[in-house]
């Protein structure tokens, strides 16, 4: 595997459990890429890894560029204002110039000077996109995108973040619940279902592929074992 990012034969075990068993899987680069499944499948685990916060039992994590990651649930500075939550995204590259984050989303320039805390979640979804973006990341990886908001608040985050992939060439992994919305918006897409990847392939043969549509798509497909 040559991609943005490649996970090989990666295992993960918490105090004898088994978190994620042998799992692989390829981001290209300057495409968006889908993780699904349920909770508990491992999604977080994953996360966690490639962000290097676990160590895992063995596999290998190659990251080909800088890797910037949302996480799941925001994690704003809530006393500090927007500008400031976006100029900690710079920390590592020294960048303090938050201009060219509200030119990508412009949303935000008019609450710069806002407390990150009084934002609503589909705000704050979009300070932690941009505090990622501060980074200047080859590979963004996104945790639960749509969490907790309402559908119309999802659209435009998934507008947003089409035009941010089309204009920063970004190789994206979107780690998600919401399996309609994953595989409309990527390429690719992998299903994790108890710590191990069941099918992947295109995402727009596994929208129509039984197995998913029963699974995640509310469908009542009956599959042949």
């Amino acid at each position: 595997m040559t991609g943005a990012v490649d996970i090989g034969n990666l295992t993960v075990r918490y105090a004898g459990a088994t978190a994620l068993d042998d799992v692989s899987l390829s981001v290209a680069e300057n495409e968006m890429t889908a993780l699904i499944g349920a909770n508990g499948a491992g999604k977080s685990t994953l996360v966690k890894a490639l962000a290097g916060l676990i160590r895992p039992d063995q596999g290998t994590i190659t990251v080909r560029g800088r890797l910037a990651h949302v996480p799941e649930g925001r994690e704003m500075f809530p006393d500090m204002t927007v500008d400031d939550n976006l100029r900690l995204g710079g920390w590592r590259t020294r960048n303090r110039n938050t201009a060219p984050v509200y030119d990508l989303l412009p949303d935000l320039a008019a609450i710069r000077s806002r407390r990150a805390g009084s934002l609503s979640g589909g705000q704050q979804q979009m300070v932690a996109i941009g505090r990622a973006l501060m980074a200047d990341p080859d590979v963004l990886v996104i945790d639960e995108l749509s969490l907790g908001l309402a559908p119309m608040i999802v659209t435009a985050l998934v507008d947003h973040l089409r035009t941010l992939h089309a204009t920063r060439e970004l190789a994206v992994l979107l780690i998600e619940q919401n399996a309609r919305l994953a595989l409309d918006l990527c390429h690719h897409a992998y299903v994790l279902e108890s710590g191990r990847i069941a099918l992947h392939g295109p995402a727009a043969a596994l929208a129509r592929d039984p197995r998913v549509t029963a699974a995640y798509l509310g469908g009542h497909v009956t599959v042949n074992p």
